[in-house]
């Protein structure tokens, strides 16, 4: 990736938009090749979707549960329980971890009973041996976009191949 790609996927994320101009404008690289380059990452796969951010709270799905699911252990069993998580209602990302915790999962809720089913879905997967579940009581930081983590430059140095 080159520094023109770089510089585009950050104004993308600090713009919030997908506005071409917009993008142009802020990175001083003209609108053609915004565009070009934008394509190419599409099809590169870096970017993955034109869809438009949701404030999943504003919608009514405002209880954050935070398990750690311990399975037991087999040939690629973290597929296969992952797969299983994966498929629950209200459940949004699954990471396999190294250390005491197989599996993160999080989910995000409506109401009580919504966590109730959660867990029982949980209880419902055989090789669950035991689970783990906190709630959010704030959220603190929630970043949509990744790459506003990271200053331009940082990305830059980390991210553009030499």
């Amino acid at each position: 990736m080159d520094e023109r790609s770089v510089r585009i996927l950050h104004a993308i994320s600090e713009l919030e938009t997908d506005n071409l101009d917009e993008i142009a404008t802020y990175t001083d690289i003209p609108k053609s090749t915004v565009h070009y380059r934008i394509d190419q990452l599409k099809e590169q796969g870096v970017i993955t979707n034109d869809l438009y951010d949701i404030d999943i709270e504003e919608l009514g799905l405002e209880i954050t549960v935070i398990t750690e699911v311990m399975a037991e252990y087999d040939t690629q069993y973290h597929k296969r329980v992952s797969k299983k998580l994966t498929a629950i209602e209200g459940v949004n990302q699954v990471y396999f971890t190294m250390g005491d915790t197989d599996l993160i999962v999080i989910a995000h809720l409506s109401d009580r009973q919504m966590v109730h089913g959660l867990i029982q879905d949980y209880e419902g997967i055989d090789e669950v041996v035991r689970t783990s579940s906190k709630f959010v009581i704030e959220t603190v930081k929630d970043e949509s976009y990744p790459l506003n983590d990271f200053e331009l430059e940082t990305l830059i140095e980390s991210i553009v191949d030499d």
